[in-house]
């Protein structure tokens, strides 16, 4: 009877904790004024049906975007201008990518899979504060998960239904 009550128990919790799952980074801090790679860990599709595009908005004092290609999917470089012109390496950068579009691939709703991008997080970004990169995710049958939510203040990502994936920002690193 214990390991039939404990067998039911876990199945609850694994099923509790796949419906929860939620589009991440897989890295959740990185210095301002640096390379970043950011890696958007996608645990699923949209209620049963799978993935077929997954979009990144990027955030403002973020730039120098660079997508790492899918095999099987199209990529899609949305480009525009900054709301400023921002120092990079010595160059001013006013216009660049604002959102990146995978699409055309397929990814089940029982499959997991990464997508990829190397930015640069401006030193006009603050240490202490987090960065938030909204994503949807578009499925079959004109379903689609919107990754889309940032915490008001005195909220955690915890608190929303479907939190964007976040990095906190962590205070420049000495060197070159």
């Amino acid at each position: 009877m214990l390991k039939q009550t404990l067998a039911a128990t876990a199945l609850l919790v694994l099923g509790a904790s796949t419906a929860l799952a939620h589009v991440s980074l897989q890295v959740r801090e990185a210095p301002v004024g640096s390379t970043y790679r950011a890696i958007f860990q996608v645990p699923h599709g949209c209620e049963g049906k799978p993935t077929h595009v997954v979009r990144v908005k990027i955030p403002e004092g973020v730039i120098a975007v660079k997508p790492q290609p899918k095999a099987g999917w199209t990529l899609e470089k949305i480009k525009g201008a900054y709301a400023k012109s921002y120092d990079y390496y010595g160059t001013p950068t006013s216009e660049g990518v604002k959102e990146i579009v995978w699409s055309g691939g397929s990814l089940g709703d029982d499959e997991y899979d990464e997508f990829v991008l190397r930015v640069y997080l401006t030193k006009d970004l603050k240490a202490g504060e987090t960065l938030y990169f909204p994503v949807v995710q578009e499925c079959g049958d004109g379903l689609a998960e919107r990754w889309i939510e940032i915490p008001a203040e005195g909220q955690s990502a915890d608190d929303l239904e479907l939190p964007a994936p976040e990095v906190k920002l962590l205070k420049a690193a000495g060197g070159h």
